[in-house]
């Protein structure tokens, strides 16, 4: 049995502590008086501060210890929350990631650089971790009694550290109780048998308490008592860790509590219930890989069984058909992440862009709960970064353009998810000068993309700004003007079959919306046939089928519509298309599929069934075949080219767009 590299672990929940840290930074930059959010942050920077001191990060414990103690003077009220404290403390947020990934590098610059800025930030000059000399509050005396699980040591948690914090906070007096230690032939080396009595003369509130075990405050027994005292009165000091010390009696009575209690068995059951199992993501990915190879062996199973005559094999097909339905549907659901984990990290990007280009710039999102496979996050990232750039860049006005048109200094970008059949519609939008036609225009006739004069619809007018080097920008910056972000939007979205659509209009903004498929590895499918080839076409995007006989199709040859309730929905001849070189059947089928608003008929020969669908990616020889999307293992053994719908579609406004001009 393998182990999880503790160092690996933590890591992963650094990352999930700076995640946490910097919401709470941009939070708090909304509203400087957010007392919740300064608490917020400070817990998190103390957890990674005694985390990473924990797994030996010193670097990282030492460095952040400075800003732990800067929002720590914030949280007192010794100094005001302001905007050069938060983005002091981000540009910080920044090298602690730094000395989690690479803790042996060369930080030491970079950290003096940092700690200069956070110290100008809290006071002008001095020290952040230096308090003011005015005399500070009353003194309170704790007494505290507290214990830590049996297993606490074997789980990495040192008590040592607890007490030394605790120290750390005022004068105390430390007596460890000893009379939990069982006799020595029933004595378990791992497990800790020690609970221990503390007096604590402090300046502090309960909370410095709280933060203390902040760590282990679900699993230990803690009762404090608070006394408050009028004067300072003398408490015995500690003695050195180690020390034999006396226990307070051989069965110590329990200390009432003070503002906690300990946890009912109800509470311990609920935060069972709630647990969650971290699991590398490779593993899902290769779980995914077995549960489509089943669904392939089904599909075998199942065209064996309806050609035979035995009952009993039957009946077993089905029960797998419904079992590994049931394991694809659930595995698809360990693979669906809300687009949250997406849209957080635009919050830092649009504060750092509105630093840079000196706008004011307000970003809202919208949808944060909408599920996607997760390897189209990952993929998603990038063309969203260069659309965000872009909008903040070159869509958004200054705040006197802006003033001057009549608009809020504060520029909006709005970002946005939703779930349509089986596509996840990401849109982003801005509220600035939108998309200067002729200057687009012009810029693709210089460049020979299109004709002088050439008649073009505003959508693929649009399209151009996705072309490779194409960029309207006057002048090149480090944000963009180089023509390459847009591409990169193109090729990715491309590459997840999904589709762009663009709006804009003048003077109001402009508009991108993505549709991209919310899984690429199982989906249902519509087996069709055409000619003697069979074809998937994605069952999220089929709205019916209809039955076209030969005199229909023969009426309707010249022009490819079909009359649909009332409306003239355009079809494409996959026969034709894909250049089978048979006959069509007497009675052939339409198949009306749709992305968004637009429909187009695909008629095949013949609709075989539902199809649950292992999409395997096509090779490099075939990447540039836009009419499909990928491919499919059927049960015989055979390969069915599974269809690209938007590409479909689009080919079929086209045709539609040629025949009305024509016409």
């Amino acid at each position: 049995m393998s182990f999880p590299d503790p160092i690996a672990v933590f890591r992963t929940e650094a990352a999930e502590l700076l995640e946490q840290i910097e919401a709470g930074l941009l939070d708090l930059n909304v509203n400087l008086g957010d007392k919740d959010q300064v608490d917020a942050v400070f817990r998190g920077l103390h957890t990674l501060k005694g985390s990473g001191a924990m797994f030996g990060f010193e670097a990282l414990a030492a460095f952040t210890h400075h800003c732990e103690t800067a929002f720590d003077r914030v949280r007192k009220g010794e100094v005001p929350a302001t905007h050069a404290l938060v983005t002091a403390v981000l540009e910080a947020k920044d090298h602690m990631r730094a000395l989690v990934e690479t803790p042996a590098g060369d930080h030491e610059a970079m950290s003096e650089v940092l700690l200069a800025n956070l110290r100008r930030a809290v006071d002008g000059s001095g020290d952040p971790a230096a308090a003011p000399a005015a005399a500070g509050p009353a003194q309170t005396l704790f007494k505290i009694r507290f214990s830590l699980p049996r297993n606490a040591m074997a789980n990495g948690t040192n008590p040592l550290p607890l007490l030394d914090e605790l120290r750390d906070l005022g004068t105390c007096r430390i007596v460890a109780d000893r009379s939990g230690i069982p006799a020595l032939d029933e004595l378990v080396p791992t497990d800790l048998h020690i609970s221990w009595d503390v007096e604590l003369l402090t300046t502090e509130a309960r909370s410095a308490i709280d933060d203390v075990f902040i760590f282990v405050m679900d699993d230990m027994e803690l009762a404090v008592e608070e006394i408050a005292v009028a004067a300072q009165a003398p408490v015995a000091a500690s003695p050195p860790v180690g020390q034999a010390t006396a226990p307070v009696s051989a069965e110590p009575t329990a200390v009432p509590v003070s503002g906690a209690a300990a946890p009912s068995p109800g509470d311990a059951k609920a935060a069972k219930a709630n647990e969650n199992v971290r699991v590398p993501a490779e593993r899902l990915d290769e779980l995914m890989d077995r549960v489509g190879e089943l669904v392939i062996a089904q599909s075998r199973l199942s065209q064996l069984a309806g050609g035979s005559g035995d009952l009993t094999l039957r009946a077993v097909s089905e029960d797998v058909e419904r079992l590994s339905g049931e394991l694809r549907d659930t595995m698809m659901v360990l693979r669906m992440v809300p687009v949250t984990h997406l849209f957080s990290r635009f919050r830092r990007l649009v504060h750092d862009l509105a630093n840079e280009t000196g706008k004011r710039i307000e970003l809202v999102t919208e949808g944060e709960t909408t599920e996607v496979d997760k390897s189209v996050i990952e993929r998603l990232a990038d063309p969203l970064v260069h659309l965000v750039r872009n909008s903040c860049d070159h869509g958004l006005e200054t705040a006197d353009e802006r003033l001057a048109s009549g608009k809020t200094e504060a520029g909006h970008i709005h970002l946005s998810a939703r779930q349509q059949a089986g596509e996840v519609i990401i849109t982003i939008k801005d509220d600035g000068r939108g998309i200067n036609k002729d200057r687009v225009r012009a810029k693709a006739e210089a460049s020979g993309l299109i004709a002088a004069n050439a008649s073009l619809s505003d959508q693929e007018l649009y399209q151009l700004i996705f072309q490779p080097g194409f960029s309207t920008a006057s002048e090149v910056t480090n944000l963009s003007g180089r023509g390459v972000g847009m591409d990169v939007v193109k090729r990715t979205i491309d590459a997840l079959r999904g589709t762009i659509n663009v709006v804009s209009r003048p003077g109001e903004g402009s508009e991108i919306s993505l549709a991209i498929p919310l899984t690429l590895a199982i989906i249902d499918g519509l087996l069709v046939r055409v000619g003697n080839g069979r074809y998937v076409i994605p069952l999220s995007a089929v709205e019916e089928c209809l039955e076209l006989s030969i005199e229909e199709d023969m009426r309707s040859r010249g022009r490819s519509f079909i009359s649909l309730r009332d409306s003239l929905v355009p079809f494409l001849r996959l026969r034709d298309l894909f250049r089978t070189g048979t006959k069509p059947d007497q009675f052939q089928k339409v198949v009306v599929i749709s992305t968004g608003s637009e429909r187009v008929g695909l008629v095949v020969d013949q609709i075989i069934g539902d199809h649950q669908t292992v999409i395997k990616g096509m090779s490099k020889l075939h990447h540039d075949v836009a009419t499909f999307s990928g491919a499919t293992i059927l049960g015989d053994g055979d390969v069915a080219l599974i269809l690209d719908v938007g590409h479909l579609v689009a080919e079929g406004q086209q045709q539609e767009a040629h025949l009305r001009a024509a016409g």
